[in-house]
């Protein structure tokens, strides 16, 4: 155990070069772009079902260096990069549009991995080419022509996509495994939008449809010759009016924590009313924090991109398993004799498996659990140096965390529309340099 908990936390710290090589450097110079979003999703369904339309609520977080850049729903590392290429890798999350009553029982959505080939014939317009698969090894390619439109406030990005589909993922995602059109080419059309609010906030949308083949669309199962969606959400992005900073005040740091499991709600927690988990079940973390901006909406908020390591201990009702996290924190320091800092980040929890206290719930209530759900840290600490008075200590930080994660009450396919999920309180240590 104590190998594969050291191996794990290697794999962490190799992330995070990867992610922000500067910041082993000591440099602490502003990503090119970092953000934080939450949007509703409409899409049009294309089988023969009572209803049409399936909606879903999407957080999704922003953050893109030199090599690393995350999008929404699309991340990626650039493998190779020159003056009008470059090759990623790539990994893109996939809907499977169905009615919301059976996205829970089928668990349709997936995460597609593979390769991307892009070419600029401009700084504004470049096509992509794209070679993606499942993890059932079913492939489909991409080729995309995009072009980007800065208008001040108003970004524009209109594109055109021809999607190659091989015959075993054509079968599974159109044919439904009771049909099969063999492989085909569809062809979609669409552009997005994001306007400039104010500082920080932005607006931004999507809409596009989809044609699909005629060997596809001839199906019995399917109804619609197209499929169209559409996107509108808000987000807290960096501030395009201003210059991208050289330098940041703010510090990288590791954040050790160790937790207890609690059947609680968040409710019942903030109310003092926390009830103990009889299995006495465990967590540790390790969370390494990126500084991306000193402040937000003009107030001294630092913002950081945070990926982390938990490692779910043994216990009597539980094996020990590893769950992944990456969040954007917000850090907010109230500069009393003692500084005091109140903390709140949102984003995405991976876990190998299902821990004790959220599966115990999914099974009560029926429903059956996702691995991947959203991801809440909410944080309270003091400055130990300001404390004993010891200046060497000055960035050494002792909090409270609540471990959360939940599934935004069965309004997210992504989360396998259900309600509920777990909660671990947490006592860290926190270092900046």
């Amino acid at each position: 155990m104590r190998k594969f908990f050291i191996s794990q936390i290697f794999f962490v710290l190799l992330l995070t070069v990867f992610i922000y090589p500067s910041s082993v450097r000591g440099d602490t110079a502003a990503p090119k772009m970092w953000g934080i979003a939450m949007g509703v999703r409409s899409a049009q369904i294309p089988f023969k079902t009572e209803i049409d339309t399936v909606n879903d609520l999407i957080p999704m977080m922003f953050y893109e260096t030199d090599r690393f850049f995350l999008h929404g729903l699309t991340a990626g590392y650039r493998l190779y990069v020159q003056s009008t290429w470059e090759v990623s890798a790539l990994a893109r999350y996939r809907f499977f549009d169905i009615p919301a009553e059976y996205q829970n029982k089928i668990m349709g959505n997936a995460l597609d991995f593979g390769g991307q080939f892009k070419y600029r014939f401009t700084p504004k317009f470049h096509l992509d080419f794209e070679v993606l698969s499942e993890d059932h090894g079913r492939i489909h390619a991409n080729t995309v022509a995009k072009y980007f439109y800065d208008g001040g406030s108003l970004e524009f990005t209109p594109y055109a996509r021809l999607r190659w589909k091989s015959e075993r993922f054509n079968n599974a995602y159109y044919g439904l495994e009771i049909e099969e059109p063999g492989s085909g080419f569809d062809i979609m059309f669409g552009a997005d939008i994001r306007y400039h609010l104010y500082s920080n906030l932005y607006v931004f949308g999507r809409a596009r449809m989809t044609l699909l083949d005629s060997d596809t669309r001839d199906l019995e199962v399917i109804d619609e010759s197209t499929q169209s969606e559409l996107f509108l959400g808000l987000g807290f992005f960096n501030d395009k009016k201003k210059p991208r900073a050289k330098s940041l005040k703010s510090k990288p740091y590791i954040r050790v924590a160790y937790g207890w499991a609690t059947p609680s709600s968040m409710g019942d927690i903030f109310r003092g009313d926390t009830v103990k988990d009889d299995y006495g079940n465990k967590l540790t973390s390790l969370f390494y924090g990126i500084p991306v901006a000193d402040e937000l909406f003009g107030l001294p908020i630092s913002t950081y991109f945070t990926p982390g390591l938990v490692y779910h201990h043994k216990s009597s009702v539980q094996d020990n398993f590893t769950e992944y996290v990456a969040a954007l924190k917000l850090y907010y320091t109230i500069p009393w004799p003692i500084r005091w800092r109140l903390g709140a980040a949102e984003g995405l929890s991976y876990s190998t498996q299902i821990n004790y206290v959220e599966g115990t719930e999914m099974e009560r209530k029926g429903y059956e659990p996702s691995k991947l759900m959203n991801f809440i840290d909410l944080t309270l600490d003091l400055n130990i140096g300001d404390l004993i008075r010891v200046d060497a200590l000055k960035e050494l930080w002792l909090g409270y965390s609540l471990h959360h994660r939940s599934s935004i009450f069965q309004k997210s396919s992504a989360f396998g529309r259900i309600k509920g999920g777990s909660n671990y309180n947490t006592v860290y240590l926190q270092y900046h340099w």
